[in-house]
């Protein structure tokens, strides 16, 4: 059974093959016709053979040479047109001519994309940042007063805080450069940062927080670890019309947010961190954006971590990190 590659080579060559047996065929024909010694006939087609397979032995390890070299630049990330082998002939040579071209025009569409996306990382940032400046000052004015309406409108305002943060977490995440910095944290601490930045909302639909210190350092990056927990705790609270939220570690290497919420469906469950699904929990909201479960198991992935999510419908929903 011919290998691959031989019988290529054997498809690449065989025009040559036939032209050559014809050429040995006419030969045999004149010496036939003329009645020359058959030896003579013997003689010419021997030496035309081992000429032949001679030729062919030193062309077939040339292309056994460059079939196994283009085989390495198949199962490299990043191969460069530059490191392909020598070309055989003037088709060749126009093709890798046009895989360069190509590979060029790759490089500075990318390179073009890149400008754009740091201009709109930019334009983002910058919007970011001024939009906070009046909602800080809006924080500020409705503290002042303690009515109801006023809570209701601080709580809204709080989302809308959430809402940028996310925007713009979104589009770091999306960068060929992320500022990850992995270094030993205290899990305990990143999550009392995270309570005391939903208090109001805990206080507001009237949900318990039930937090049990874990003791640990684990070695993670802090700023983009507290962003998870605070989607996955946002989720939590947003789904637990009343009782109580829970977090604590079961292990040495984990934590859970645990919720007595509405739970999410069984067929929901496999694809909830897919990017834009909602479910159908989401659907009833209606609100739902479908990016923070997303960003989060991104962001845990890139860090090393992972996530798991059990749930029973009606019962509540637990989410688990392992460092």
């Amino acid at each position: 059974m011919l290998s691959k590659r031989t019988g290529g080579y054997l498809k690449r060559i065989y025009k040559v093959v036939i032209w050559f047996m014809i050429t040995i065929i006419c030969f045999a024909a004149v010496f036939f016709l003329y009645d020359l010694p058959v030896s003579a006939v013997g003689y010419a087609a021997l030496l035309s053979g081992t000429c032949g397979c001679l030729l062919l032995i030193f062309d077939y390890r040339r292309y056994a040479a460059a079939c196994k070299k283009i085989s390495y630049l198949l199962f490299q990330e990043y191969p460069v047109p530059e490191e392909l082998p020598l070309a055989f002939d003037s088709l060749e040579e126009e093709y890798q001519q046009l895989v360069k071209r190509i590979y060029e025009n790759k490089i500075q569409m990318e390179q073009q994309s890149a400008a754009t996306y740091e201009d709109l990382m930019d334009y983002y940032t910058l919007w970011v940042h001024q939009i906070k400046t009046p909602i800080s000052a809006m924080n500020l004015l409705l503290q002042t007063d303690e009515s109801e309406n006023v809570k209701a409108l601080s709580m809204e305002l709080f989302k809308i805080e959430q809402y940028t943060e996310l925007v713009l977490q979104y589009l770091r995440l999306g960068s060929t450069v992320n500022d990850f910095v992995l270094q030993p944290c205290d899990l305990d601490d990143m999550i009392r940062q995270v309570l005391r930045k939903y208090a109001k909302m805990f206080i507001g639909r009237g949900i318990s927080a039930d937090f049990c210190e874990t003791h640990k350092r684990v070695l993670t990056d802090e700023k983009w670890m507290v962003f998870v927990m605070e989607q996955l705790l946002s989720n939590a609270l947003k789904y637990t019309p009343r009782g109580v939220i829970s977090i604590y570690s079961a292990d040495e290497n984990s934590f859970t947010i645990e919720d007595t919420g509405i739970g999410i469906a069984a067929e929901d469950l496999p694809r909830i961190f897919e990017k834009g699904y909602t479910g159908f929990n989401g659907r009833m909201d209606k609100k739902a954006t479908g990016l923070g479960l997303y960003l989060s198991k991104q962001i845990l992935d890139k860090l090393g971590h992972k996530i798991v999510a059990e749930s029973i419908p009606g019962a509540g929903s637990k989410f688990t990190v392992t460092f």
